[in-house]
C-alpha cells in the first residue's frame, strides 16, 4: 500500500486530482495539505474539505502557508473562479481553529514512513519548502517528491517561460529545488497532452450523482476559462492528476534527469531552466518530457468516473 501526502492549493485540477487519489485501491492518503494558490489558504483548505465531502471521504485536512516565502501573494480568478472552484462555493471566512499546521504534519509523516512515502505537490511549493527549512535532516528522507510545476521545453502559463505554480512562489521553488531532494517534474511539457473536453462533463451530468454535479459545475467554468486563454487546445490539460498519476504508475512517462534551477531574475521571473553551464553540477531532478496520455486518461476517467457514481 502506497503511503501518499497531497500538497494542494485547491482549485479545480486539484479537486480533480484529490478525486483520483481517493479513487485509488492501492493508496493510503495520509493527509491533504494545503496553501495558498489559485486562492487564499481559507479557501484552499474549505474547497479541499467541500471535495472530500462531496465523495464521502475521510482525509484529514491541514492548513498551511497564507503567503509566498518573500514576495505579495497574488490572486486573479481568472482561470479558476474567485473561490477556487469555478464559482461553486463563494465566499469563506476564517472561523476553525487549527490545531496542526501542515509543515508539522509533513515532517511528522516523513519522520514515520521515511523511504514509504510519496510527496505529491500540485500548488507552490511552499509548504515543502518550510518543511525542509525546518527540518531538513528529516526530509531527506522522503521517498519521492512529485511537483505539478514548470515549463523545460515547452512555453509557460503565465508568461512565456513561468508555469503558474513556481512563478507563485519562484523562491520556495529555488529552495526545494536546491534541497537535492529526490523531485519528479510533471510540468507543462506533458501536462498539456492530457486533457479533459466537454464530453467528459456531460458523462458528469450523466451520472447525475450530487458529486458528479458538483464536479461537472467547477469543471465547466474551468473548461470555458480554457477556451478564452487557449482557445485551439480541445479541453483543458489535467495537470494536477497527472502529477498524481506519475506518483502512482512511474511508467506513464519518460523522464531525463536535469539540473533544474527557477530563474528569480524579474524579466524571466520563474521560469525553471536547466543549468549546464557548471561541470561538477549533477541532476537534481527528473524531468518528464513524454507521457503516455492515452493509457493515462483512461485510467482517471475509469478511476474518477467510478467514485462519482457512488
Amino acid at each position: 500500500m502506497k503511503k501518499m501526502i497531497l500538497d494542494v492549493d485547491t482549485g479545480v485540477d486539484d479537486a480533480l486530482a484529490i478525486a483520483y487519489a481517493v479513487g485509488q485501491s492501492d493508496v493510503e492518503l495520509l493527509g491533504i495539505t494545503t496553501t495558498f494558490g489559485v486562492a487564499p489558504v481559507e479557501y484552499s483548505y474549505r474547497n479541499t474539505k467541500s471535495v472530500l465531502g462531496s465523495l464521502n471521504k475521510d482525509v484529514p485536512v491541514y492548513k498551511g502557508s497564507k503567503e509566498p516565502l518573500k514576495r505579495e501573494r497574488v490572486h486573479d480568478g481568472k482561470i479558476h473562479g474567485n473561490d477556487g472552484i469555478g464559482e461553486t462555493l463563494g465566499y469563506v471566512e476564517e472561523s476553525e481553529t487549527i490545531t496542526k499546521d501542515a509543515v508539522d504534519f509533513i515532517i511528522e509523516q516523513t519522520k514515520k514512513y521515511k523511504s514509504d512515502l510519496i510527496i505529491v505537490t500540485t500548488g507552490p511549493l511552499t509548504n515543502l519548502a518550510r518543511a525542509i527549512d525546518k527540518e531538513p535532516q528529516i526530509m531527506k528522507y522522503v521517498g519521492r517528491i512529485v511537483t505539478m510545476g514548470g515549463a523545460v521545453a515547452s512555453p509557460g502559463n503565465v508568461n512565456k517561460f513561468a508555469e503558474a505554480n513556481i512563478s507563485v512562489d519562484p523562491d520556495a521553488a529555488d529552495f526545494v529545488f536546491k534541497s537535492r531532494l529526490p523531485i519528479t517534474l510533471v510540468g507543462l511539457d506533458v501536462t498539456r497532452k492530457t486533457l479533459l473536453n466537454k464530453d467528459n462533463v456531460k458523462e458528469w451530468e450523466r451520472i447525475g450523482t450530487s458529486s458528479a454535479k458538483f464536479f461537472a459545475a467547477f469543471t465547466q467554468f474551468y473548461l470555458d476559462a480554457y477556451k478564452k486563454i487557449h482557445p485551439t487546445l480541445k479541453g483543458c490539460a489535467l495537470h494536477d492528476p497527472l502529477a498524481v498519476g506519475i506518483a502512482l504508475y512511474p511508467e506513464l512517462v519518460r523522464t531525463i534527469p536535469m539540473h533544474i534551477e527557477v530563474d528569480l531574475s524579474e524579466e524571466v521571473l520563474g521560469r525553471t531552466v536547466e543549468n549546464t553551464n557548471l561541470e561538477d553540477t549533477e541532476p537534481n531532478t527528473l524531468v518528464c518530457l513524454q507521457v503516455d496520455s492515452k493509457r493515462f486518461t483512461e485510467d482517471f476517467f475509469n478511476k474518477v468516473n467510478n467514485i462519482l457514481s457512488v
